[in-house]
């Protein structure tokens, strides 16, 4: 069945039949004329946030709260320009959001007119795809490509610009569309040859470890990477992007690596003969110096984008493959070989790794507030079936470290980017996409103050999600890196010079919020649970903490993962120091 239907119509009818049930945007001059329509959609609720980057960044919070593709839509020129830094974050940590821009009329691209810009080339090198409609004809199918891009082989953000005259014409609309994608071709089905290769490395190891990154969580594949670590009892890391996937409970289970990682995890990559890595881009902050980098390992590398094998260490045993796929037939490999490996020394080393160096921190004699032992506390109060979106910095990490992850998905948080400002709106998202789940942000005072304004729209559309502030009145982890290495020269990183400015409490409150403060570590307890019985609006708690504290375990970046430090002149001494 064919209709006749402005573009702009066209548009808001293919969002409905792809499924969006959620759309967050500001509107302005090239956008309005799909605002029109949108406004008669009873399929399609729109959220109008306070800033482009809020939306972009709800998008992704939605997203990869419920799996589903996030929609964010903005207007022409800064509109559009706005949502750079959420595309570009989505682009990094494979998130499926799809941006709508207007773009000025066709006839006037080019010219420099009002509010144009070139968000198509701008977006090009952090897009999965993007698209320019001028032709009202194409609008349906191109929403229809997009989403299909987004969603499928490894996600990503993908951007649609349409012009104003191509959404104030009319169009004959019809559905489903047929796609024109003869290119694009995502490889699922790992090759059975690499996998046998795979399962023999795995035989023939003796400390094999198994590195596992996002790539496994967007592949819905918590079960089956379960399954292949309790038949192989091989030890498991997991990635920031990966907490929650292999759960923290497990003995198996090691820890995060990297940069911020356990000790057990960093040890377990750098002395390990077998890496098996699965969905991980071998991350300058997992790798430190690559050339120093598990050296005595052979690499299976699986990834679902094959860009990624081999880009940063060269892979033994490459596998392209959705990681479900690539797991499940790894199982059954190990099974028909009835082979397996004898890890009995290494589970010993590993163990005695976790033994010696377990994660810890220091509290301060003045009774000050430790920002770790506030995750530890919210962790075991608000459990392990809560949401935790995290901004970036110091809090970012204690959240990865100090709070138990025991279900994939339960960690959002701006991996490859490190965006801040990212926790408040992608918070709104996940909680809008999961409205009976509790959802918790967890940001610092310098990335509460770059989106905040979204708590305005989480108090109007009816979004109770709750904030914690981890308040240490500075840009903590640019002041701890000028304390390990810039001879405390603190340049320009207190934020308040021994002023609340702002008070968040206030601040919450005038955005309609509820707030709280805590600033003694025998009132965490209290505090936690009081914005936990609070659910029709959104509560901000203040924590306010010691702006000293520091994360520890840190491998300096550009050191070897050898270098890891667990406090500022202390390092572990690894298994085989004196061989």
């Amino acid at each position: 069945m064919t209709e006749r239907m402005t573009g702009a119509q066209a548009l808001v009818r293919a969002l409905e039949h792809v499924g969006v049930d959620t759309v967050f945007g500001i509107p302005g001059g090239a956008i309005l004329p799909a605002y029109d329509p949108l406004y008669d959609s009873t399929k399609v609720r729109h959220v109008l946030v306070r800033h482009e980057q809020g939306a972009g960044h709800a998008a992704e919070g939605y997203a990869q709260a419920t799996g589903k593709v996030g929609v964010c839509m903005a207007t022409s020129g800064p509109g559009a320009t706005n949502l750079v830094t959420p595309i570009a974050d989505a682009y990094m940590d494979s998130v499926p959001i799809v941006a709508i821009t207007g773009q000025v009329a066709s006839a006037a691209i080019g010219t420099d007119a009002f509010q144009e810009a070139d968000i198509s080339g701008i977006t090009m090198p952090i897009t999965k795809h993007n698209f320019l409609v001028t032709d009202p004809a194409d609008i349906a199918r191109t929403i229809m490509e997009a989403f299909h891009i987004a969603s499928t082989g490894r996600p990503g953000p993908v951007l649609v610009d349409i012009s104003k005259d191509a959404l104030q014409s009319e169009t004959t609309f019809s559905w489903p569309p047929t796609m024109q994608l003869p290119g694009y071709r995502p490889v699922t089905r790992p090759h059975s040859k690499q996998i046998r290769e795979a399962a023999k490395l795995i035989a023939e190891a003796s400390r094999p470890v198994l590195y596992v990154g996002g790539g496994v969580h967007k592949a819905s594949a918590s079960a089956e990477l379960l399954q292949l670590a309790e038949l192989t009892n091989i030890p498991v890391i997991t990635t920031l992007m990966a907490r929650g996937t292999f759960p923290d409970s497990h003995p198996q289970h090691m820890g995060m690596p990297g940069m911020h990682g356990s000790v057990s995890a960093v040890g377990a990559l750098q002395q390990s003969d077998l890496i098996i890595g699965l969905g991980v881009r071998f991350d300058d902050r997992v790798t430190g110096n690559l050339a120093s980098f598990a050296p005595y390992a052979k690499i299976v590398h699986a990834d679902i984008d094959p860009a990624e094998i081999s880009k940063n260490r060269h892979a033994d045993v490459p596998i392209v493959g959705d990681c479900k796929e690539v797991i499940s037939d790894l199982i059954g490999a190990i099974e028909a070989s009835g082979q397996k490996g004898d890890y009995a020394d290494w589970w010993t080393v590993l163990n005695g790794y976790k033994q010696t160096y377990p994660l810890g921190y220091d509290e301060f004699e003045d009774g000050s507030l430790a920002p770790q032992y506030v995750m530890e506390r919210l962790s075991a109060i608000a459990g392990p079936e809560t949401y935790y979106v995290a901004g970036v910095g110091q809090h970012q990490m204690w959240a990865s470290q100090f709070i138990g992850y025991e279900n994939p998905g339960t960690f959002i948080n701006s991996g490859g980017l490190g965006t801040m400002g990212f926790a408040v709106p992608a918070a709104m998202g996940a909680k809008m996409g999961r409205p009976d789940a509790t959802v918790w942000a967890i940001d610092g005072d310098g990335c509460f103050q770059m989106t905040n304004q979204e708590l305005a729209t989480c108090a109007l559309e009816g979004v109770p999600v709750k904030i914690a502030v981890i308040n240490n009145g500075n840009l903590g982890m640019v002041r701890q890196w000028q304390t390990l290495f810039y001879d405390q020269r603190y340049s320009n990183t207190n934020l308040q010079t021994a002023r609340r400015i702002p008070d968040f409490v206030k601040l919450a409150e005038a955005y309609g919020c509820v707030g709280l403060r805590c600033e003694r570590p025998e009132d965490v307890d209290a505090v936690i649970k009081k914005a936990m019985e609070i659910n029709d609006v959104p509560v901000v708690v203040d924590f306010v903490v010691h702006q000293d504290a520091m994360v520890w375990p840190m491998v300096a970046a550009g050191t070897s993962n050898d270098d890891i430090k667990i406090a500022r002149d202390m390092a572990p001494k690894w298994e085989n120091e004196d061989e």
